[in-house]
């Protein structure tokens, strides 16, 4: 039977040398269940979320944060590779950028060469992986190869090995008897050149071995392997492909470690030897559904990224525990809305863009950050409650929150539990009614909600005539309130409302909205609702 074992850390800070040290001052709050690779020194596991990294030391089980407030850039990392022979992490970003992070004294080296190079277009700039050889580093990239020097901390030469030096996809290179090997995606097959060539900037020294779309390449004891996007595994011998094996799944991720070779599918890691004989196989489990994206051996321990538990190890040899490794933090990088309260802050991880469209619909749970730990709420746990977006907090009942859903209605938590769902057919809530398909019910686009002096929580709802309601958690009743007399098609005249302001002094709700400018509404007026809209009535244009 497996077990299931939680290990999951608190964040510690990294004290980094530098001229003015921020690290004191700030606390970051990052995600680590999203990871999108890992690498490993002789004591430590580094794994990298989206735009954070921590390592896990082996020994002591300690770990460390490298996050914005030690140094780190934010943007959105694509690999990391350890170099055990200069002691330093490198980092490669999807925009082309690279930062070296030195674990002797943390301190960071930015590198923005192909970041700032204006000959290669943006859109090609992405790092995907790093090849160290001797004092180089191979980097592989969607235009070619770059050189970059561990010793001097600097570039050399780019290489563009496309047919007529074009600028080519390189998703992995291996040395292997002096000649470096690189796997070309989008048809552009397997190439290689000598390693002593002074000039292999020229394509002409480059040598097509075959044709086809390539993944990954890989040496071990003296032999080289080559990964196909038609998920076949082939060994190179004199340059002549020979099938080994075919994996159901294209593999995501592969490596060498422990002088083993190690592929990573989005369900299984397969460990072999360099005869490629099936060593291991970690297979995903019902208790830990998730989506591998890397892997990396340490002795008879396997360490996995995963997209929705952080780092995932288990025994090669005997798999029947998990252990989840990661530091403590959100469930996802990118919070919509965030709302704070005494002990601490709620998030959510809804979204709509700019013209308050939903789609596509995201399932994203809530992340509560309470008295400085994080309790995660997946959206398994919900009711119901897609895009999730604006909180309110009960004043008069901190523990009853209240989430705006902008598809499914109303959220009622309570003590962190969901209690209540509201929905068109239990509140004042309206969907919006699509006029190809009357008689169905549509979404219904809940956006910001404020709760008054009275305990009423006021809610608005985009494209709909009754676009404001009220609801009072104590006694359970709803009262709707038409903006008809200013909006007469609340499907196409407006696109949505921003925010939702209650002036507890006068008892009027203000609104912001994107085609009618502000609205004030006031049901104890007549008439109880004013459209705002222009410098004549006081509101500048932009």
């Amino acid at each position: 039977m497996l077990k299931r074992f939680l290990f999951v850390f608190f964040t510690s800070v990294c004290t980094l040398a530098s001229a003015q040290d921020f690290s004191a001052l700030w606390q970051g709050h990052f995600s680590y269940f999203n990871i999108v690779d890992v690498t490993r020194s002789d004591s430590k596991i580094f794994a990298a979320s989206e735009n954070a990294i921590f390592s896990y030391d082996v020994n002591t089980r300690e770990i460390e944060t490298i996050t914005t407030v030690e140094g780190l850039s934010g943007e959105l990392i694509s690999t990391i590779e350890y170099s055990d022979n200069f002691q330093l992490l490198l980092i490669g970003y999807k925009n082309g950028l690279i930062e070296v992070y030195f674990e002797s004294d943390q301190s960071f080296l930015t590198v923005v060469d192909i970041f700032e190079k204006e000959t290669i277009d943006p859109t090609i700039k992405a790092i995907n992986d790093f090849n160290e050889h001797e004092e180089l580093v191979y980097v592989s990239t969607d235009f070619g190869i770059s050189i970059y020097d561990l010793e001097r901390l600097e570039f050399g030469d780019t290489y563009f090995i496309g047919d007529g030096n074009t600028q080519i996809p390189v998703e992995k290179t291996t040395i292997f008897q002096d000649e470096i090997y690189a796997s070309c995606s989008l048809g552009n097959g397997l190439r290689k050149g000598l390693l002593s060539n002074p000039n292999l900037i020229d394509s002409e020294e480059w040598q097509t071995i075959t044709l086809g779309s390539f993944v990954s390449i890989e040496t071990i004891d003296n032999r080289l392997y080559a990964l196909g996007t038609n998920r076949v595994l082939s060994e190179v011998v004199n340059d002549v492909l020979t099938t080994v094996l075919t994996f159901n799944r294209l593999p995501v991720d592969s490596d060498v470690s422990d002088n083993q070779l190690i592929y990573t599918t989005d369900e299984n890691v397969f460990i072999y030897n360099s005869s490629t004989n099936l060593i291991a196989q970690v297979i995903q489990t019902t208790d830990f559904e998730t989506d591998y994206t890397s892997a990396i051996t340490f002795g008879d321990d396997v360490y996995i990224g995963t997209e929705t538990f952080g780092v995932l190890a288990t025994n090669a040899s005997t798999i029947d525990f998990f252990q989840e490794i990661r530091p403590d933090g959100p469930l996802f990088n990118a919070p919509f809305r965030i709302q704070a309260f005494r002990d601490g802050l709620w998030v959510t991880f809804g979204e709509y863009d700019s013209f308050f469209n939903p789609f596509p619909l995201n399932s994203r749970g809530l992340s509560v950050l309470d008295q400085e730990q994080w309790r995660n709420i997946p959206f398994t746990d919900l009711p119901d409650g897609r895009v999730l977006n604006a909180i309110s907090i009960n004043p008069f009942n901190p523990s009853q929150v209240y989430i705006s859903s902008f598809r499914d209605g109303l959220l009622e938590m309570t003590d962190y539990e969901a209690s209540n769902f509201y929905d068109n057919t239990n509140s004042g809530l309206m969907p919006l009614i699509n006029p190809n398909n009357p008689n169905s019910v549509d979404d219904i686009r809940v956006g910001d909600s404020k709760f008054d002096l009275d305990g009423n929580l006021w809610a608005i709802t985009s494209k709909v005539d009754e676009a404001l309601t009220s609801f009072n958690p104590a006694t359970g009743d709803w009262r709707s309130y038409s903006f008809g007399d200013i909006i007469v098609d609340a499907l196409n005249d407006e696109r949505g409302f921003t925010d939702l302001v209650v002036d507890n002094n006068t008892g009027t709700k203000w609104v912001g909205s994107e085609f009618n400018g502000l609205i004030a509404y006031n049901e104890n007026l007549n008439p109880p609702i004013k459209r705002i809209d222009s410098e004549v009535n006081g509101l500048p244009r932009r």
